[in-house]
């Protein structure tokens, strides 16, 4: 009878936490129905967390402020900060109970006086820093946390806006920092637990942290999933849910293939192959915090809830030598370093990533060739130029002795990848893949696989991307599966 009382005790303290898109945050319409989600979900579970972002669009309206001020277009930046007020306020008469519209739209003018202090302070100096523009950028969930807890408050639940910048301790790599975790444990739990006892719904800013001396940061656009992970990994969560604009995670983008389908059930190495490799559903980092503690998440559509969308666990839905989804990256550079003086020769890879990692790439593929006379790998296109230049003035002397013949590089060229936990030791698997592309004529120029057989990579041209995507998905997920 003991045991089931402290079991008891158990199930009572089951948290969801949630979190919001942009699209699921777009207009007042979105969150209302988002809020009718959390009033729901209130019903039923012991405690419920939110993580919201921006308004769809409002952060990409920030970075255009900076982008204007450094132009010294003080009209054009003004002219947005007019567009952000009057979308801000509207959400608020449309959403909050009529006696916190006031201080409230007052908030909203604070946040946006402080935009207007940046960037004319951005448009003196002719420059802004990566930290200038995590404070700029950051100002988007501020604004929206305030306006979503008023609207929770509206459809009759207690809530309270939190900052993450009080929560989420990170390191000061601004633009893309690197969570605490101890530390940032520890301020979760010292926070938010008080509010949940209180009966309080927190909605927490997404994206956002802040150093150890609380200098806001952020993690990475789309940053706002890894936050509701880590939060969730701190609180012992019971289940994580991603709400965003579609059913769940697809076998491949809809954009491009029409018959793409739902994934009912993934894996967690799966969904962050899927991450890292294109899949936008997920920020690359969102699976990791709860791998360890096995938490359960579930990708669903805010505007279709009745739908059981992505679940996300250990376990993967596929069977054996069964794909799960084809994904692409684009806007990508191949680069390929090859020559006989490199045969036998120890350090060269080295030196050619360490020349990369000094421009602060990030290398998407890698592949060698057994002989060791050449190596390729990808990186974004944006950093070709500093990449080639690092390159050259590294391995210079290899270049004058003719060890290296060069350095070749391809540019508008796509990584597509086939991932599904179903591979793994099965034969045949890379034959159907390459096969349907042959079928189409299309140039594999360098292939891949993760150590893991958890997923089959290959590099074409742009103009090649879309036709092998759908192939590929028609032959070993529509026929294949």
């Amino acid at each position: 009878m003991a045991g089931k009382k402290v079991q008891d005790a158990q199930e009572a303290k089951r948290l969801l936490l949630v979190k919001f898109g942009g699209t699921s945050m777009g207009s007042p319409t979105a969150q209302q129905q988002a809020a009718k989600i959390i009033s729901d979900q209130a019903q039923l579970w012991d405690n419920v967390v939110v993580v919201i972002s921006a308004m769809s669009g409002v952060t990409n309206s920030l970075i255009a402020c900076a982008d204007a001020a450094l132009q010294r277009r003080e009209d054009q930046y003004s002219t947005i900060i007019t567009e952000l007020q009057t979308r801000h306020f509207e959400a608020i008469h449309a959403l909050a109970p009529r006696e916190m519209q006031a201080d409230l739209c007052a908030e909203i003018d604070s946040q946006l006086a402080t935009l207007k202090a940046f960037c004319d302070s951005i448009q003196v100096m002719g420059e802004v820093t990566a930290r200038g523009m995590d404070a700029i950028s950051c100002l988007g969930e501020r604004m929206n946390a305030r306006i979503f807890s008023a609207c929770l408050q509206q459809a009759g639940l207690r809530s309270q806006p939190v900052d993450a910048t009080e929560l989420i301790v990170t390191d000061d790599n601004f633009q893309n920092a690197r969570p605490l975790l101890d530390e940032t444990c520890q301020k979760v739990n010292n926070l938010l637990p008080p509010l949940l006892e209180d009966g309080i719904v927190p909605v927490v800013t997404g994206f956002i942290a802040g150093t150890p001396q609380g200098i806001p940061t952020t993690l990475g656009r789309g940053g706002s999933d890894y936050s509701a992970s880590l939060l969730a990994e701190c609180l012992d969560a019971s289940e994580v849910w991603n709400c965003t604009d579609v059913d769940g995670v697809m076998t491949a983008d809809p954009s491009i293939v029409p018959d793409a389908r739902v994934i009912p059930q993934l894996a967690y190495d799966e969904m962050s192959e899927m991450a890292y490799f294109g899949a936008k559903v997920l920020h690359p980092k969102t699976i990791q915090p709860i791998v360890a503690k096995n938490i359960p998440m579930r990708v669903m559509n805010t505007f279709n809830p009745q739908h059981p969308g992505t679940r996300i666990t250990k376990h993967s839905s596929a069977l054996r030598g069964k794909l799960t989804c084809v994904t692409g990256i684009k806007n990508l550079s191949l680069f390929t370093i090859e020559g006989r003086g490199m045969l036998g020769v120890p350090g060269i890879a080295a030196r050619t990533f360490g020349a990369v990692a000094t421009q602060g790439a990030s290398v998407l593929m890698i592949s060698q060739s057994s002989s060791e006379q050449s190596i390729a790998f990808v990186v974004p296109s944006d950093m070709e130029r500093k990449v080639q230049a690092s390159l050259q003035h590294d391995l210079s002397v290899e270049l004058e002795r003719a060890d290296i013949n060069g350095i070749q590089i391809q540019s508008d060229v796509v990584i597509i990848t086939v991932i599904g936990s179903g591979m793994r030791k099965t034969p045949g698997i890379s034959a159907r893949v390459f096969n349907a592309v042959a079928k189409e004529k299309i140039n594999v120029i360098a292939i891949a696989q993760g150590s893991s057989e958890y997923s089959i990579s290959l590099v074409v041209t742009s103009q090649d991307a879309k036709l092998a995507i759908q192939e590929i998905h028609r032959e070993v997920i529509i026929n294949g599966n």
